[in-house]
């Protein structure tokens, strides 16, 4: 892959006409910055390190470009194997979206505005990787995809939203399209403990299987959202937006759960999400059931393989479940699943009126006893009356 990343530089500055010491030396301006970002020592040197800053910045930056204006637009083959729509191109966007392959935003921002000749270009990459992630999200809704005409006010509100985002990269972009940042973030206080070990299994267990939730009459329905994370529990039904399982989508929760386990202030919307999921699904079974309702669809070889896919998403995962926004929910649902008449009437619906058939078997058995009463009464009344 560095000889394609050294391709992507060649084809910027064939294109702009400007040489590479311009953008190394941007760089080493932005060098001290740019390693407060990872976590430890790098040990690279100054050259290396804004030589691969260089070569990582500009790869991404000709992905993104190729995915909005097209890659034979900006000079690359229509059968290139890396710059195009097609072949690899999966693949490197499930590379791209693991949190340890991120580059700063800032970086990409400033190699962007070199490439453009234009100042102040931030926010506009954030625009282009939300397009460039597009084919991973979670869900099929059409209304998921970015407008155009929306996406740039929203991610300019996100991002100042942050105020300093030097620390932001394109997986928390990617992120805050999924959450659509529907509500303000509640991030974790100075004075709030942090947790010292993981939290008991027993203890994410927020409700019940889907098995267990239907002998208690819980309902489930198909909720038309593009928001995937937007349960709701009405009534007995619980309402879950239709989820897309793909062979990228365990890396995808895999790297927004490491994200969110590793930024204090970001809300664990996530992480909450996955677990609640992971508590419906325990078998198989609860998985052939949430997708004949329409609310899993996957393209895995198996129900057995999603459901192990959510068993094993959140293991050794610090998560306090009174932090999780569906915790509320879960009270809600758990205490339907507790009232016994629920249980009886799901399993007289189950066992004894799960066909139509059953119906008039029991109405036709009705009307017989009844008619056998009546019959009995009169037979009764003209022996104690009989008539004169």
């Amino acid at each position: 892959m560095e000889f394609h990343k050294w391709r992507a530089v060649n084809m910027i500055m064939a294109r702009t006409g400007k040489g590479i010491e311009i953008y190394i030396d941007a760089m080493k301006e932005l060098e001290e910055r740019a390693r407060a970002c990872y976590q430890g020592p790098i040990a690279l040197s100054v050259n290396e390190f804004t030589e691969m800053l260089v070569l990582d910045g500009c790869f991404v930056l000709e992905l993104f470009r190729g995915t909005v204006e097209g890659f034979q637009q900006i000079g690359y083959a229509r059968n290139d194997p890396v710059f195009a729509m097609r072949g690899l191109m999966h693949s490197i966007q499930r590379d791209m979206v693991m949190l340890e392959n991120q580059l700063p935003l800032f970086v990409l921002d400033r190699l962007l505005e070199l490439q453009l000749g234009t100042p102040n270009q931030t926010g506009l990459v954030a625009q282009v990787a939300v397009k460039f992630f597009d084919p991973l999200m979670p869900t099929g809704e059409a209304s998921t995809r970015p407008n155009p005409s929306r996406l740039k006010p929203w991610l300019e509100e996100s991002l100042n939203s942050l105020g300093d985002n030097g620390d932001l990269h394109c997986l928390d972009v990617f992120r805050r399209s999924l959450l659509k940042l529907c509500y303000t973030p509640n991030p974790r206080s100075e004075e709030d403990p942090l947790p010292l070990n993981l939290v008991d299994k027993r203890q994410q267990q927020l409700v019940h299987c889907v098995t267990e939730l239907r002998e208690a009459g819980v309902k489930f329905k198909t909720r038309k959202t593009d928001r995937f994370w937007d349960i709701r529990f009405e009534h007995g039904c619980l309402e879950i937006p239709k989820l897309l399982i793909h062979d990228g989508t365990r890396s995808l929760f895999s790297n927004l759960i490491a994200f969110e386990q590793c930024h204090i202030d970001s809300t664990k919307d996530i992480t909450s999400y996955i677990i609640f999921m992971d508590n419906l699904i325990n078998s198989s079974e609860d998985v052939s059931y949430l997708h004949y309702c329409g609310i899993i669809e996957h393209w895995l070889g198996s129900d057995a393989e999603v459901a192990d896919l959510f068993n094993r998403l959140c293991q050794e995962v610090f998560f306090d479940p009174k932090d999780s926004y569906l915790s509320k929910l879960s009270d809600e649902v758990n205490y339907y699943y507790s009232r016994r008449w629920n249980a009886l009437k799901a399993t007289l619906k189950h066992r004894y009126f799960n066909n139509p058939w059953a119906y008039f078997s029991f109405f036709a058995a009705v009307i017989l006893l009844v008619l056998t009463l009546v019959q009995s009464f009169y037979a009764v009344y003209a022996y104690y009356k009989p008539p004169s």
